[in-house]
């Protein structure tokens, strides 16, 4: 029982040894990378190279949030070959260890730091990349085109001839925006008029207005305008059901909530609902990748030259991303369900490492 305990607390520390400086590694390649596009980006601004580091910094986290699962399949390859190269398996193999023992205790680890990420780093690389953004958007030069939904309802800024237009609606109901606004603006940005209407048909780019009301600047309402009962916009039903701001800005904790937010102004809900289902099997999605990487290493014949497992945990790697990006298209495009979308990758990767690992336990 004592040298079972040592030999797990010894696999536990040297897996998360492992695992910490793998993330390590990505986080500073990160950070590099993404200095150079944010040094390009303000390359044509008077900054110094403050802004740049610290936009940086508030993004790579989120990055790292995202490679996870491919620095746990990185990091078990290489904790896996780290103990066979030593011959230590072998000596826990003596003490009455299976490889099915011997890849547990990081599976362990595995699962628990996808918990930790989800639940507590999550929602401080969401509100870091809220705050990347927030600075970012203040040098953005193309704000002419915005959109955002909020507690107060639907808001839409566009551009048409220098003049800008600023939209509100109360909620989406069907094919109408409802209790529809429209402030409009001249070439220095002074407000205009605007334009009310009860609910405006959006199902094409040409909006029609329902029971118009337009009052100037003044407050007075006008008896005629040019304006009429179209409204000519970039947005059309399909882009507005399908308009969010970035996701990964939004906290696990605060998912639900935001799904509720989306339900009530009429927006399309699955691309919450598939993020929603991605954080809940985030651990096991960790913990897959983990099994995966016993298989390449603890059931295939340990040769001196590595470059083949190398050369398979890339190609696993692409296969994977793959793989999520079109089992999520299917999902978002409804051609499968949310749930199924998301846990299918999940469960055939389980299923492959399944017999990988029962075969590598009978080594």
């Amino acid at each position: 029982m004592i040298r079972s305990f040592l030999i797990n607390k010894y696999l536990s520390k040297e897996f998360s040894k492992v695992i910490l400086n793998t993330i390590l590694t990505f986080f500073f390649l990160g950070f590099i990378m993404n200095l150079f596009e944010e040094i390009n980006f303000f390359k044509d601004i008077d900054n110094q190279i403050y802004i740049p580091m610290l936009l940086t910094s508030l993004k790579v986290p989120s990055l790292l949030y995202e490679m996870l699962p491919f620095i746990v399949l990185i990091s078990g390859m290489l904790f896996f070959l780290k103990i066979k190269k030593s011959d230590e398996i072998i000596a826990m193999k003596v003490s009455g260890m299976s490889n099915f023992s011997v890849i547990l205790i990081p599976s362990l680890v595995s699962m628990i730091l996808g918990v930790i990420f989800i639940t507590s780093i999550n929602p401080i690389t969401s509100v870091a990349l809220k705050k990347y953004e927030l600075i970012k958007g203040g040098y953005e030069r193309d704000k002419d085109y915005l959109a955002a939904i909020t507690k107060n309802g639907i808001w839409i800024k566009e551009k048409k001839n220098n003049k800008s237009n600023i939209i509100r609606a109360a909620s989406l109901k069907g094919n109408n925006l409802m209790s529809l606004t429209i402030y409009k603006f001249d070439e220095n940005n002074n407000f205009d008029k605007r334009i009310e209407a009860d609910y405006a048909d959006i199902y094409s780019q040409s909006w029609v207005l329902n029971n118009v009301k337009i009052i100037d600047k003044n407050g007075i309402i006008l008896e005629s305008d040019d304006e009429g009962n179209i409204y000519e916009s970039i947005y059309n039903l399909e882009k507005i059901k399908t308009l969010y701001s970035n996701l990964e800005t939004i906290s696990f904790w605060k998912i639900n909530s935001e799904i509720k937010l989306l339900a009530e102004r009429g927006y399309s809900t699955k691309q919450m609902e598939t993020k929603l289902q991605k954080s809940l099997s985030f651990p096991l999605f960790l913990l897959a990748m983990l099994l995966l990487s016993g298989v390449f290493t603890l059931g295939l014949n340990y040769k001196e030259n590595n470059y083949f497992i190398y050369f398979i945990t890339i190609i696993t790697c692409v296969l994977v991303y793959f793989l999520n990006d079109f089992s999520g298209a299917l999902g978002k495009t409804e051609k499968l369900s949310v749930e199924i979308a998301v846990w299918m990758p999940i469960l055939i990767i389980f299923i492959f490492s399944s017999v990988g690992i029962i075969h590598a336990n009978q080594k």
